[in-house]
């Protein structure tokens, strides 16, 4: 190749990526003095990355296949804005070697490895072979090129269940599931297969020992076209769902010096046997004795954010220079370790639901300014929608300060002062992951949120007396929006007399809680039961000082319709506000209605009509932001009909299959 197409100086950077990367990469690309561009699909006409960019190019419909997985589209986007590089992200195709072969050809520099290198490094296969090679400890397992069922299975027998299967290409735990018996093998490989193919493009499989209890540690290298390849220390990602990192950190709590160094020095070794440029990440499994290689990921990480705080290099900055040409601007032993960094990871989805992605339209985005070690990377502002073609992290919070303990204080501060509304988030849910003892004294591995989900996921505590009267207090608060400077108010002075108003609340499907008003020419209070509780509210941006009794605590607050939200010292509480005037009724839904949950797609129907079905037993598979769910019986009974095909795209509530319930 020659190398003054590889590495050049540009101008213009062209970012083929959305969401929250996009915004990271941008925002460090113009810093530099460099002109982005940026590349959206019809869904993300409005999205953040397309405010920030000084250019945008339409690449075509929602679906990433026809947009930000569409290789022609994207070199065209270049040419026509003039960029002379690409910079890919991370997911879709930032680890996809013929974009960056296509990149090569077209003239464009590609900011990361060379096409030879993403195959050598890039394939979980090829990489365990040349790791293999290069005396780098492995886990045991299968990565070879036949992928027919029988070689699978006999491979699987060979190593010993429990097993992992896991998709060659790609990664962020799609194309993966554990499987520990040989009936389930041939079930796994045909779900993982699906689930790689849509994600990746590449359904190619390999099987490897699934390590129990295991620790997941990465080191983060970069290397330059000068022959230099360096290590930046390593993080822990041992906090992880399905297979999905949820919290980083770094340095590693579970390593030594001594370890430490061992580990950064084989990571150097691995990439090194490929001569590698760019930034990249080893990762390795941990089983508590020794550390073996799994894969690298020739790309930027999600969570590289932690090894920035903790090093003070700026990663993105370090990719841009290398694809400019030039040599690393430190040495190995210039590459000081500061303090600890704590990341995680805001996703719209419902913890309560079994994690269902959350899409519609952000009505509230308050999240905490960058001070005091905090760091956030967002890719959604107030007004934006969440839709559901793409992955559903909305941002990253990160905390760093000269100690664990500290950064995870500071990270969970973050979190408790985080307010996101319109959609479902998993905020409540990462704050009660980094208030966990096991958490805090670092006894976890990689099965832990599972085996904790009950009690990260349990119900919020009931409201109590001051979650009552800041309920009345938010409800008056907005009132008084509409009514500034005018004493003939609901709530407030009056010439004469007393006057009493009375308020009822509900959790969920819970009771109605009352609460009643007195307001007039004296003292306004509030009463509850037999208590009578005198207070004042004072308004501030997000909520209001509430003084009750005495005590001032400060209440954040949003109000949609009849739907409260309040946060107070307490922790979260959602209430509704009962219509004072009734009429209100509950959409009844019937139990054998199978329905869509959001947008998606029909990949897979798992059961026939008048097929009798056990409790729990799958019905189909919908994929929703790239990641399958699968429709299960409500209760057993007979698939009395499926009202959809494989491919079928269906929206949000449609009635996919009907369940008749066995007569008693």
């Amino acid at each position: 190749m020659d190398r003054s197409k590889l590495y050049r100086r540009f101008r213009t950077l062209l970012i083929a990526n959305r969401g929250e990367i996009a915004c990271r990469v941008i925002r460090t690309a113009r810093a530099m003095g460099l002109r982005t561009v940026a590349v959206y699909s019809e869904a993300d006409r409005d999205a953040m990355h397309v405010a920030l960019a000084d250019e945008a190019v339409l690449l075509g419909p929602a679906r990433a296949r026809d947009s930000y997985l569409n290789v022609e589209r994207l070199i065209e986007a270049a040419k026509k804005t003039g960029a002379e590089a690409v910079h890919p992200g991370y997911g879709f195709l930032s680890e996809n070697a013929e974009f960056a072969q296509a990149c090569y050809d077209a003239g464009l520099v590609f900011v990361g490895p060379t096409a030879d290198m993403m195959n050598a490094m890039g394939s979980k296969s090829g990489s365990k072979a040349l790791m293999e090679k290069a005396g780098v400890p492995l886990v045991p397992g299968y990565h070879g090129d036949a992928q027919d069922d029988a070689t699978l299975a006999k491979a699987a027998d060979k190593v010993g269940f429990p097993i992992l299967v896991k998709a060659s290409a790609g990664g962020g735990g799609r194309g993966m599931r554990i499987v520990r018996s040989a009936d389930e093998l041939a079930p796994a490989i045909v779900s993982a297969k699906r689930e790689a193919k849509a994600a990746f493009g590449d359904d190619r499989m390999l099987i490897e020992k699934y390590v129990d209890n295991p620790r997941h540690i990465e080191v983060q290298i970069i290397g330059d076209s000068h022959g230099n390849l360096l290590s930046l220390f390593e993080r822990e990602c041992t906090l992880q769902r399905r297979h999905q990192k949820v919290i980083e950190e770094a340095p590693s709590p579970t390593l030594n010096a001594a370890q430490r160094e061992t580990v950064c020095a084989a990571a150097r070794k691995a990439a090194g046997a490929v001569n590698y440029v760019g930034a990249g990440t080893i990762e390795f499994v941990s089983d508590g004795k020794d550390v073996f290689f799994i894969e690298m990921n020739t790309r930027l990480q999600v969570e590289h954010p932690v090894t920035e705080l903790i090093t003070g290099i700026d990663l993105v900055e370090w990719q841009l220079r290398v694809a400019f040409g030039e040599a690393l601007p430190m040495k190995q032993d210039e590459i000081k370790l500061n303090g600890h960094a704590v990341e995680a990871r805001v996703y719209a989805e419902n913890p309560t639901k079994n994690f269902m992605p959350s899409v519609g339209r952000i009505s509230t985005w308050r999240l905490p300014a960058e001070t005091g070690g905090l760091r956030i990377d967002a890719g959604y502002r107030e007004g934006d929608s969440v839709s559901p073609y793409y992955d559903a992290m909305l941002a990253k919070m990160i905390a760093w300060a000269p100690t664990r303990d500290v950064a995870i204080e500071r990270l969970n501060r973050g979190l408790e002062e985080s307010d996101v509304r319109g959609i479902v988030t998993n905020i409540p849910f990462l704050s009660a992951l980094m208030t966990h003892p096991k958490v805090r004294s670092n006894a976890i591995d990689t099965g832990f949120i599972e085996r904790e989900l009950a009690v990260l996921t349990s119900a919020a505590p009931a409201p109590g007396e001051l979650e009552l009267c800041a309920a009345v207090a938010a409800v008056i608060n907005e009132e008084r929006r509409g009514e500034a400077g005018s004493p003939w108010q609901t709530f407030g002075w009056q010439p004469v007399g007393r006057r009493r108003r009375s308020f009822a609340f509900r959790v969920g499907h819970g009771p109605e809680q009352k609460v009643t008003l007195n307001y007039g020419s004296g003292p306004s209070t509030l009463v509850i039961g037999e208590r009578e509780l005198a207070f004042t509210i004072a308004a501030k941006p997000g909520g209001f000082d509430l003084t009750l009794d005495g005590v001032k605590s400060s209440v954040a607050a949003v109000i949609d319709g009849h739907e409260l939200y309040l946060r107070t010292r307490n922790g979260r509480f959602d209430l509704h506000w009962v219509d004072p005037f009734g009429g209100e009724t509950e959409e009844q839904t019937g139990a054998d209605k199978i329905a869509a949950p959001l947008p998606g797609t029909v990949v897979a129907v798992l059961a026939e009509e008048g097929a009798k079905l056990e409790k729990g037993a799958p019905i189909l598979t919908l994929e929703v932001m790239k990641m399958e769910q699968t429709l299960r019986a409500p209760y057993a009974g007979v698939l009395k009909s499926i009202k959809c095909k494989v491919g079928d795209i269906v929206q949000e509530g449609v009635e996919l299959a009907v369940v008749e319930p066995l007569g008693e």
